[in-house]
């Protein structure tokens, strides 16, 4: 190879593009970060993302219900500009601030739980699920945990333990820790009734762990990664039920329904009900990194002084966020804005239905919404939801595939995207069910 040649490949090989940049990427991140797509974003604004080669994309994910606000919402840029001419750094343990105090007292206002509550932050979902099965176990001096299957709580040991979905998240990673048992979610479309979900649960307490030493009952009010399945009103409440009767402490995993996606702040306000913790993080704050554990005070409490906490937990630049990202939602009436999303949604989608039998079905809570999608026998279609995907990108539209079995898409654009630009990304993804379809 001659010294002309080489340079034309140095230069090829250092060339800012998607390809170069994801041999690159595999070169030096390890291989379980995986990434859905090539796609390398160089600038987002709102809806939209353009990557290193200048293509934009319509984004139906929002970095996985975080960016509820819209990408570089300019509120939370100022917001997180003025902060850090101030500092962004000395850790809340040791030296906090006004905002750390000012964020909590917000979140306290706007929880639907009547008595007197309290709030911590740390950095991720997992981090904010582990600490309230550590306040829940403190709070009890039990150590028992119950979660259910299809749920997702996190990565981390015991978040990934509560999880009820092997691939990718559990498999060769055991063993988990113990006294986590897992019981039947209700889902009304793979046959599982809220009376098979109690009788689940009850299976447990009779042939695995008396109810005497569970700690903590954790559930998502709307399973994110395990497909979209909602909580029933009538099983979370037969679940507050059980947890009076029994000293349980009931968590309710806010971690991707919260904040306005669902068209409430939370989505435990459709289910008549009081959790007792509430965990919360991704839409918290535009997308900066901070999540919080939040509820009775009792419980809160429970934990001894310098038990709780981390480095960065309750970051500034996260609570000047998280301050104005609940100004926006009230400002901006995003609730509002999220059923509006999600009408119009569900309303095309189920019109898509009558021509895409693959479609098996739709779910819709506010903008929270999915399809899941089906072969001729009813099977999970799974190379056509990865296939979707795949044809939506090529065509400038993000999508985001879950559910236990890979065959669900979940649309979560952000609430304030432009209605021109909804409608431009539901004709891309009617455009790829007629390709792959």
């Amino acid at each position: 190879m001659n010294q002309t040649t080489m340079n034309q490949t140095t230069m090829e090989l250092t060339k800012v593009s998607n390809k170069n940049l994801q041999a690159r990427k595999e070169q030096a991140i390890s291989a379980g970060m995986a990434n859905l797509s090539a796609v390398y974003v160089e600038r987002a604004k709102n809806a939209c993302l353009w990557d290193v080669e200048g293509n934009r994309y319509i984004d139906f994910g929002s970095g996985i219900a975080v960016s509820n606000t819209g990408h570089s919402h300019p509120r939370i840029i100022e917001a997180v500009k003025a902060q850090l001419d101030k500092f962004s750094h000395t850790c809340a343990m040791i030296t906090p601030y006004a905002p750390f105090v000012e964020l909590a007292e917000q979140l306290i206002k706007r929880v639907p739980i009547s008595e007197p509550v309290k709030a911590m932050f740390v950095t991720t979902g997992s981090e904010a699920v582990e600490n309230a099965i550590k306040v829940s176990r403190a709070s009890t001096g039990r150590s028992g945990v119950i979660s259910f299957k299809g749920g997702f709580h996190g990565r981390t040991c015991m978040a990934m333990g509560l999880t009820g979905k092997m691939n990718p998240y559990k498999a060769g990673f055991g063993p988990f820790p113990a006294e986590i048992y897992h019981a039947q979610f209700p889902n009304a479309f793979h046959g599982i009734s809220v009376n098979d979900a109690i009788q689940s649960l009850n299976d447990l307490f009779f042939c695995d762990i008396e109810p005497s030493r569970v700690a903590a009952i954790i559930f998502e009010p709307v399973q994110g990664e395990g497909g979209f399945y909602q909580a029933p009103p009538e099983f979370a409440q037969a679940l507050r039920e059980i947890c009076d009767q029994h000293g349980i402490v009931l968590i309710a995993d806010e971690v991707q329904s919260g904040f306005a996606r669902t068209g409430k702040m939370f989505a435990c306000e459709y289910l008549g009900i009081e959790p007792d913790l509430m965990t919360m993080a991704k839409g918290i704050a535009g997308g900066f990194p901070i999540s919080a554990l939040v509820g009775k005070a009792k419980i809160m409490d429970a934990a001894t002084p310098g038990s709780l906490g981390g480095t960065y937990g309750g970051s500034p630049l996260g609570c000047v966020a998280g301050l104005e990202v609940l100004k926006i939602i009230e400002d901006e009436q995003l609730c509002d804005k999220a059923l509006a999303i999600g009408e119009l949604m569900g309303s095309r989608l189920k019109h898509l239905q009558q021509s895409f039998p693959v479609i098996g079905d739709v779910r819709v809570l506010g903008a929270m919404v999915a399809m899941e999608l089906v072969d001729q026998s009813g099977k999970p279609a799974v190379d056509l939801t990865k296939a979707l995907v795949t044809s939506a990108r090529e065509r400038g539209l993000i999508l985001l595939s879950c559910g236990v079995r890979g065959n669900v898409i979940r649309l979560l654009p952000p609430l304030t995207i432009e209605k021109e630009v909804l409608d431009e990304g539901l004709q891309i993804l009617e455009q790829c069910l007629i390709a792959c379809g």
